[in-house]
């Protein structure tokens, strides 16, 4: 069996943001970050050039219910960071909504 090594030690390109995880630690590490609108924000292995940007919603929103900016109170889409080695991306994707009167229409319950 061929051993995995993981980094322990992580930073955040968008605010300098340092830290140690123990070897075990799942992967990856993530931090709040105040330049990121105070987001959870990927943190990358310290040695990797990388960057972050944040993506904002250009579609229109109606009545979904999606992540806000909390700085601005537009919706965010996403946060990329682009590393040495390619692009990732966290997606926050709009919450599921559902109504007990949808239910009882779909099971054929009459409402009083």
């Amino acid at each position: 069996m061929i051993p995995i090594l993981v980094p322990t030690e992580w930073y955040c390109p968008s605010c300098g943001f340092t830290g140690q995880l123990p070897p075990k630690a799942p992967q990856p590490a993530w931090h709040i970050c105040p330049k990121m609108r105070y987001l959870s924000t990927p943190l990358l292995p310290v040695g990797t050039a990388g960057k972050h940007e944040l993506r904002e919603r250009d579609d229109y929103v109606a009545g979904e219910r999606v992540q806000l900016d909390p700085e601005r109170g537009r919706p965010v889409m996403s946060i990329v960071t682009t590393r040495d080695e390619g692009t990732d991306a966290v997606v926050f994707a709009p919450t599921a909504t559902g109504s007990v009167n949808v239910m009882r229409e779909i099971k054929g319950v009459k409402r009083d």
